[in-house]
């Protein structure tokens, strides 16, 4: 406990005790961790909000839950009253963070810029009272800069330190170029929380390096030094690679209701309380009963799964809309029946055709290859009767349900 814990009153303990709990939940790393409860202890005595930063380089719009890891967090501090800073790196993302990237990333134009940054303000407001959130800009301040000012901050940071990341390391043992511009990368969102002022700052393990440049040019800059909150990065529902649109292992946060529940039923039985930490709102009582419960026998992972399905789509959604989905679910997978609603394919070509032109022409695959090999392995049915015959030549007509492994419906209307 903190020198500053031992001045609070019993009721403002019980509260710190209590979210530094909530926080901790589902975290990988908080550097320093004593720190981070004298900034709360510190809140507390004064009566005065921390200010929590996240900062994006708007580079991909299209939020899935894999994001919404860091998202999460961001709520839990906003639920307990503290201040929101979502930094939108639009000049930053002209240069483009060099994380994980083996070469040198494309540099984003304004008009690429705006318009994903547009995106993530109406996808965040899932999550977060967007009329509470501080939003930043760091063309406001990095734009104003002057050569002078620039040279000043590359003095306050050696080139030894730079040449700790990993992946600047690599690409020097394997003779691939750094422009010298990508190391001002980490200088600038160092910068930004000197701007800031910020208490806390949040973001993915891979974003280590970039986050701790925040703690290092606050105290250069004679500030307060944030506290850095590192968050796991969620595997994808194939456990193995980490959740992402390009590897087709995500849950997409604007999916229907039906596609969700039954894309989280897949993820792999040993994810489950992972993703139950880091992407459901439940409390760490509600998930330690959930693990004891799983651990003793008393609850089936597949009744666990089941909730967890449901919770997440209820998160999107509402209530309505995820107790059909998981009726649905149960109709379809456990009973193996049809579902009642599904995506119609309006036909205008032959009345007969060949079953993989069929297949490919309602998009159920995108070439025949695709369509055969399902076919191969059994996962295609008409009308609930499995295909085996990849020369098949099918009648056309209103009605006719195609169904391509267990989720994939599509119902065949005639003009």
């Amino acid at each position: 406990m903190t020198k500053l814990s031992e001045q609070l009153s019993e009721q403002h303990l019980t509260e710190l005790k209590r979210q530094m709990k909530l926080y901790v939940q589902g975290t990988q790393e908080i550097i320093p961790s004593e720190e981070l409860e004298a900034k709360l202890a510190k809140s507390l005595l004064e009566n005065r909000p921390l200010k929590i930063k996240l900062g994006l380089d708007p580079s991909a719009p299209d939020v899935h839950l894999g994001h919404t890891v860091v998202l999460n967090k961001l709520k839990q501090f906003q639920d307990n009253g503290h201040i929101i800073q979502l930094l939108i790196g639009d000049f930053t993302g002209k240069i483009g963070d060099p994380t994980g990237k083996s070469i040198a990333r494309k540099q984003l134009t304004d008009e690429e810029v705006k318009h994903n940054a547009k995106t993530y303000f109406e996808q965040f407001g899932k999550f977060l009272n967007m009329e509470k959130v501080e939003l930043h800009y760091n063309s406001e301040w990095l734009s104003k800069l002057n050569f002078e000012e620039v040279i000043g901050l590359a003095g306050k940071i050696t080139v030894a330190r730079l040449m700790e990341r990993d992946d600047f390391e690599e690409r020097i043992a394997f003779g691939k170029p750094i422009s010298l511009h990508e190391f001002f990368y980490p200088l600038m969102q160092g910068y930004d929380s000197v701007i800031l002022e910020n208490d806390i700052e949040l973001g993915g393990t891979d974003q280590h390096f970039n986050v701790l440049m925040g703690r290092h040019f606050q105290e250069k800059f004679g500030k307060e030094k944030q506290v850095v909150m590192l968050m796991p990065l969620l595997e994808g529902l194939d456990g193995v690679e980490k959740m992402s649109k390009s590897k087709k292992n995500y849950i997409g946060i604007d999916e229907s209701p039906q596609e969700m529940y039954g894309k989280s039923m897949s993820i792999p039985d040993e994810l489950m309380l992972k993703y139950f930490n880091l992407v459901t709102n439940f409390c760490p009582e509600e998930i330690e009963d959930i693990t004891a419960k799983l651990e003793s026998g008393s609850l089936h992972p597949r009744d666990a799964k089941m909730r967890l399905s449901k919770t997440i789509v209820s998160m999107y959604h509402d209530e309505d809309a995820a107790d059909k989905a998981e009726q649905e679910f149960i109709a379809v997978f456990q009973k193996g029946n049809i579902p009642e609603e599904m995506p119609k394919h309006h036909w205008s070509g032959e009345n007969i055709v060949e079953i993989v032109q069929l297949l490919v022409t309602t998009g159920l695959f995108s070439s025949k290859s695709e369509a055969k090999r399902m076919i191969a392995g059994g996962g295609v049915r008409l009308n609930g009767e499995k295909v085996d015959d990849a020369t098949l030549q099918v009648k056309i007509e209103n009605g006719l349900i195609v169904q391509v492994g267990k989720r994939k419906f599509v119902e065949i209307s005639v003009k």
